[in-house]
This record gives structure tokens, sequence and C-alpha cells, in this order.
């Protein structure tokens, strides 16, 4: 059976009130940390139990109100545990249940047949509200009046998206469309000269190029967060996606050796001080892994303790969890040699793009340009390709990922420091049995 432990925040808040913190253990496998959204005063709240005054009337009605609140927040988590399949139950999960149980008006149901753009503009607005990966929204809007669109044309109806009515097969006819979109271009021209946005843009109406599976699938999963928060919002009962089994597809993950990333470190590009803080900046993210979107927002704010620590913006409005990754010896000595610039970012950066380019001629001046097998991510087949020509930002991610698990071949502790949560399917993919694993294996037949 499920079980509640609390304790008190820390942290106190202009009132002087402290935050419960809930500890919730549904099993072995899944033990919850939760904010309850319930405050107290520190000296109120001993040993799990807030602490009722014997003469004080209003002092004593105000706390009777807060633990009967807490009581009640309980049950209904416990409740859930109850009635709801393991397999949904999440951090996320619980953390909606707590919204709802405290703002209840938030979650009103939405008219029936309401206008799919006009919820879909409320996603934009109130859940991502200018987040790093908004503009990815953005695109998939105008993704969707084009469809909407391209509805209208082969079925000559006055076709519209209704949020309620998108089933399945609608998902299946969409993906359809994010596939065909090239050719629809060349078919139904009218689309894109007479489309008007649903998200504003200068961008004049192009031929689509034709997407990779998973640039595919990452459309769909972006579709698939917006369903996901309509349930939430009460808005529907159930996702489409419930039944769609599209998942990504990855080749063996490639990545370089600490003994090439000393070798890319050390290099001598002293004649050429443009690309050498470029080494820098790539070197300093093999050492902390994280994305360059994150990368790009560190501050000399962003380290405490020694250590880094941020949000990662790729998980922020899901899953708002600080990774916290103390710096070694090189990334300290590389965060001192240009905090002395007296920049407010931890290094001058320059586009992500560019940073690229430059980190691809880095790999060719060192002279790590050996042949790795890729999968082609628009044609599905696998090639060799020179390392160097296909080095870029997330190889940094991913030589943090890959070498920290050869060392200690623990998912969960290398994910407390890439920031994947326990069990990911994302995480999983960097788990490569690397060549002396393997041959480690197969000398115990001699």
């Amino acid at each position: 059976m499920a079980t509640i432990t609390r304790s008190l925040s820390s942290k106190v808040n202009a009132n002087g009130e402290a935050e419960i913190m809930l500890r919730l253990s549904v099993s072995r496998e899944l033990r919850l940390r939760l904010k309850s959204g319930i405050f107290v005063e520190a000296t109120r709240f001993r040993d799990g139990k807030i602490i009722m005054p014997r003469a004080d009337r209003k002092t004593l009605a105000k706390l009777q109100i807060i633990n009967d609140n807490l009581v009640s927040l309980e049950s209904r988590l416990i409740s859930l545990c109850v009635s709801t399949p393991q397999k949904s139950l999440s951090k996320e999960f619980f953390e909606d249940a707590i919204l709802r149980h405290h703002h209840p008006e938030l979650f009103e149901a939405a008219p029936k047949k309401m206008s799919f753009f006009d919820v879909f503009n409320e996603f934009l607005d109130k859940h991502l509200d200018g987040a790093p990966l908004s503009g990815h929204y953005k695109v998939l809007a105008r993704l969707l009046r084009r469809f909407e669109l391209y509805r209208q044309k082969t079925t000559r109806t006055k076709f519209t998206l209704i949020l309620n009515d998108f089933d399945s097969t609608e998902i299946e006819r969409f993906k359809e469309f994010v596939i065909n979109e090239p050719k629809i271009y060349d078919k139904y021209p009218s689309i894109y000269k007479t489309a008007s946005d649903v998200v504003e843009t200068a961008r004049k109406p192009r031929r689509p190029e034709k997407r990779g599976e998973n640039s595919v699938i990452g459309i769909l999963k972006r579709l698939r967060a917006f369903f996901n928060w309509c349930v939430r919002r009460g808005y529907l009962d159930r996702t489409p996606f419930a039944t769609f089994t599209g998942i990504e597809k990855y080749g063996t993950p490639y990545y370089i050796t600490i003994e090439e990333r000393d070798l890319i470190a050390d290099f001598d590009l002293s004649d050429k001080p443009a690309l050498e803080v470029q080494r820098d900046i790539f070197v300093f993210q093999c050492l902390i892994g994280c994305r360059v979107s994150d990368l790009l927002e560190m501050t000399s704010g962003s380290i405490i303790n020694g250590a880094i620590e941020y949000i990662p913006n790729k998980t922020k409005n899901e899953r708002p969890e600080v990774v916290r990754v103390p710096l070694n010896t090189r990334a300290r000595q590389l965060v001192e040699k240009y905090s002395a610039k007296g920049a407010e970012k931890l290094f001058p950066f320059i586009s992500a793009q560019k940073y690229n380019e430059a980190i691809k001629k880095i790999f060719t001046l060192c002279e790590i340009t050996r042949m790795v097998t890729v999968r082609n991510p628009k044609t599905g087949e696998e090639e060799k390709r020179p390392i160097n020509e296909i080095a870029s930002s997330h190889m940094a991610r991913r030589t943090f990922i890959g070498n920290l698990y050869k060392k200690v071949k623990d998912p969960s502790l290398v994910g407390a420091l890439s920031g994947h949560k326990e069990g990911s399917k994302a995480f999983a993919r960097y788990r490569e049995i690397d060549e002396d694993m393997k041959k480690e294996l197969v000398s115990l037949l001699d």
C-alpha cells in the first residue's frame, strides 16, 4: 500500500512560511518527493505534524484549515495510487493531481467542438510562454494549418480540425501528410500561397524538404505533448495517442574517447584564437554533458558551490528538475580562463550553427578522422562516415554520457548528471557496449 511521509522545506517565503514536502512511496521502484503547495510556519511543524496552539484561537483556526487541506490532499494522492494503473503513475502525474487539488477552476472542461487552434494558441501562451522549444511548436501549428487546408482540398469539404474529433486515424493522416509534404506542395501549391498563418511569421512559403524518419516522429511527439496537456486541462478525457506506437529509431551512439577529448583540449590553437575559444567551449560541454541550448544560457551564477546547476530547457515545462554537475579541475580552469574577461555569460558564444562548423574544423586539425558507422536519418540505412564530418555540439553530450557509463555502468547515476529520468528510452541508446567490454566478455570463453 502507498504511504506518505512529511517533511519541511528549508526555504522560507516572504511570509516566514516553509512548504510541506511529501515523500510518496508507491512501490520499491516508485518513490517520489513532491511539493504539496501547502505552507506553514516552521515553528508550527514538528516530526511530520502541525502543532496546534491551546490559547490562540485565531492561529488555531488557520492551522486547522492548513491541516485539513493537507489531509485531504494526501487522501487524494493515496486514492489515485489505488485507482490508477502503476505504469501510469509518475512524478508529473502527481504534480498534476496536486495542481488540480488546489486549483480545480483551471481544469474546467472546454465546450465541445471548440476551435482546435484556439486551444493550441492557449497551449502556446500558457504552457510554453516563450520557452526555448516554443519555436518548434509554432512550426507545428503552421504545419497543422496546412494539413487542415490539404484535407479541405482532398475531401472537397469545409473540413476543420476539431479537438474532440482528432482521433488515431487523423494522426495517421497527419503523419502521411508530414512525410509526403514535398509532393503535396507540388500538387497543391495554393495551400502554401493562401494559408493564413495561425502563428504569424515573416517567412515566405517555400517547398518543404523531405523529412527523415526521426524528424517526423519528433513532430508527432510535440503533437502528443499538446494532447497530453489537453487531458491535464480537462479539455479531453483521453489522448488520441493512447494507441499510437511510433517510436524513434537510432543507430549505435558514436562519441570520442577521453583520450581523444584530451588531445583536442591540449592541441595548440594559439595561431587560431577564434577556433581556440570554440574548442574550449566544446571541451567544457564534454565535461558537464548538457545540451547546447542549456550551455548557451549559463552564466557565472550557474556555478554554485563548485558545480554547474541548471534546469534543462527541453524538460523545463514538463519536468522542471535541477541538474547539478560538479566541475572537475579542467572544467574549473576553463571557467576561470574566461571569467577574467568580465562577461555575463560563461563563454563568448557564437551561433549554434557556426559552433558546429568550428567543431568539425577542430576535429580535422586534431586529425580525429576515424570512420564510424552511423544511421542515415532520412534513408534509415547505415553508412560509414569520418567522425570529423559529423561532429557536432551534441557529440559533446554523448561523450560525457558514453564515457561515464563505461566507468560506472549505472544508468541511474549517469542519468542524474545528464538530466535523463530513470528508465528513459532516450538515455538507453547511450548505453553502448564498447569494444573493450566486448573483449572482456569474449575472453571469458578462453
